[in-house]
């Protein structure tokens, strides 16, 4: 293919991609970096003995938010067999500080697992969870390039809907679940945030394009988070269930309805409660960077009069 230049010069030939060696992930974790997780250390964490706190179960296309100390434990499950969950968090103090799906799949991957964080927004940045067991792992990249727990996609929404059905209206999307689920903390709609597709395989085809698989997920399967700051999070039963039969349109909503399923909710606290500190666990600190970007900050009249 040739090309010319807009300022009507010559003919540029025919271009090549020239070959390039592999690449390299542009976030390493290194010594003493908060994206090097001890394996050992959460180890300790996820088989120290606990005590449940909240239990509930959630169900069909229908949402629910909660709050989790520092040091607690959230395990979300299938009971009852496949079906996709889309999980937000915020910091439960201050929910301007809240999940940021696409910097924690730079950080880590598209798709997370066991010892992966979920990072907070610009300017907190710092862990917020970091996943401490996941029964899926064993899955890794399908014949496809398919993978589990989703961060290249977000929430499914009526708005969308709306756009690709032609009009049609559905309240129970899981932008629509969490923004009921929030209601009740003070939070609204704008608070909706992109989520991690819990049990949710996804990948690129070949052209780049985004698809989902159903989901492999079995009777008691799970994925567990350590709080690393107090938290609210919000989850949504996908009105897609298992995302065997996904689509648009009133047909497609009775077939979806027969392969959606609840999911369960447990919050643990640690039983020992002096057993983090002796392990040497502390609470994530938000990035040391001032915030200024470069500006000075005029602090009264007598500043001011002294600048000119």
């Amino acid at each position: 293919m040739s090309t010319t230049d807009t300022d009507g010069g010559a003919t540029i030939g025919p271009r090549t991609r020239k070959p390039v060696p592999p690449p390299v992930p542009a976030y390493l974790p290194t010594a003493g970096s908060p994206l090097t997780v001890s394996p050992a250390l959460y180890t300790l964490i996820q088989q120290a003995p606990r005590i449940k706190t909240t239990e509930f179960t959630l169900p069909i296309r229908s949402g629910r938010a909660w709050t989790v100390p520092a040091g607690g434990i959230v395990r979300i499950s299938t009971p009852h067999g496949p079906q996709v969950g889309d999980l937000n968090l915020w910091n439960a103090h201050n929910p301007r500080e809240r999940f940021w799906a696409s910097r924690t799949r730079q950080l880590h991957a598209t798709h997370v697992s066991t010892y992966d964080r979920l990072w907070s927004c610009l300017p907190y940045m710092r862990p917020m969870a970091t996943i401490i067991a996941d029964t899926l792992s064993w899955y890794g990249e399908d014949e496809h390039g398919g993978r589990i727990h989703d961060l290249l996609g977000t929430r499914c929404d009526p708005y969308i809907r709306a756009v690709l059905s032609g009009g049609t209206s559905y309240d129970f999307h899981c932008h629509s679940n969490l923004t009921r689920a929030i209601l009740p903390y003070g939070l609204a709609e704008p608070d909706v945030h992109d989520v991690i597709n819990l049990f949710q395989v996804t990948g690129l085809d070949d052209s780049g394009r985004y698809f989902m698989s159903p989901c492999p997920a079995e009777r008691g399967d799970y994925i567990e988070f350590f709080a690393e700051q107090d938290l609210l999070m919000a989850l949504s039963t996908c009105p897609g269930g298992d995302l065997s039969l996904w689509g648009f349109g009133a047909n497609k909503d009775k077939e979806m309805m027969e392969c959606c399923r609840p999911l369960s909710v447990e919050v643990f606290k640690l039983a020992d409660e002096d057993f983090l500190r002796r392990v040497g666990w502390r609470p994530t600190e938000t990035s040391p960077y001032r915030g200024l970007h470069g500006m000075a900050v005029v602090e009264g009249e007598k500043a001011a009069e002294g600048k000119e």
